[in-house]
């Protein structure tokens, strides 16, 4: 649908606009857009004849945004934001077609990134983008083309392609005072670091070795990465994901200190919008990936 021009302000006026409601006056407002008072002005003017609506009250020197205003702005700052973001994205990936993915940190960095790198090779006309999220979003409301969610297939309004297991690995530093053979049972003496996103991993870990685990106390840690280095600090004993702790295994900062625990009803998924159809960088993506996925079909079902 076209708009009509009369009702697409100039970016000069809204920028205006968005910096008085931001900075609180019209000279704050022309000295961050490096502009006279009186420019300002003009462009508040011109914004307020244009829309047919009060945007501003004038009290003495200076200026007040009414309610209309303010509402105005928020959405006029949104916009901006938008608009500069798209600009950003678009001078990064050049001529190249590019993907936005919302990928959990750690997940991103030790699982995606080394496929990310390999498909970029096979594929060097496309770009992707990728911005840290650890939990479901509108994909209606935010401009990402896919995203990474881990557990169950419960994200209303999108496909869903399992890419990796939820695998657990028990991991303490070297130098921990462990016996030289450990049971499950010995780490309960243990100080045991916990992920806040799931709290009930160590006792399902102790359960599946026929241990109960009682009331487990320790330390909180809002990321996999800030975990991993509490262990490698002699803080306590942790579970890492296989992909990390595989990492850290074989450089020697860490040991496994018992079997891995495996959920067999979580995983790490892509995820797309069911009701866009995807782009060609897109299907492209999906299917390399599926290629790499490490999960059966009748697994995930």
């Amino acid at each position: 649908m076209s708009i009509p021009r009369r009702f697409l302000p100039t970016i000069s006026s809204l920028r205006a606009l968005e910096a008085v409601d931001r900075l609180g006056t019209a000279v704050a407002a022309a000295r961050d857009l490096d502009l006279t008072h009186s420019a300002v002005s003009r462009q508040l003017k011109s914004l307020e004849d244009q829309l047919g609506v009060k945007l501003l009250i004038r009290e003495g020197k200076g200026l007040r945004l009414t309610s209309a205003g303010r509402s105005y702005a928020r959405s006029v700052r949104d916009c901006l934001a938008d608009l500069a973001q798209a600009s950003l994205q678009l001078r990064a990936a050049g001529d190249r077609n590019a993907l936005s993915l919302a990928i959990p940190l750690t997940f991103g960095l030790y699982w995606l990134d080394p496929h990310l790198g390999a498909f970029l090779q096979a594929h060097p006309e496309v770009h992707i983008n990728r911005t840290t999220r650890n939990s479901p979003f509108d994909f209606a409301a935010e401009k990402f083309d896919a995203a990474i969610h881990f557990g169950t297939a419960d994200w209303p309004g999108v496909e869903f392609l399992p890419l990796a297991r939820n695998r657990l690995v028990p991991v303490a530093r070297p130098d921990t005072a462990l016996p030289d053979t450990v049971t499950p049972a010995d780490l309960l003496r243990m100080p045991l670091l916990h992920l806040s996103s799931r709290p009930g991993a160590w006792e399902s870990w102790f359960l599946q070795q026929d241990v109960a685990p009682g009331h487990l106390r320790g330390a909180l840690f809002d990321q996999f990465l800030s975990l991993a280095n509490a262990a490698t600090s002699g803080l306590g004993v942790a579970l890492l994901p296989d992909f990390l702790a595989d990492r850290e295994l074989q450089c020697g900062r860490l040991v496994q200190v018992g079997p891995a625990f495996e959920d067999p009803g979580s995983f790490y998924y892509l995820v797309w919008p069911q009701e866009a159809e995807p782009s060609g960088e897109l299907r492209l993506l999906i299917e390399f990936l599926r290629r790499r996925s490490d999960v059966r079909p009748a697994e995930s079902a």
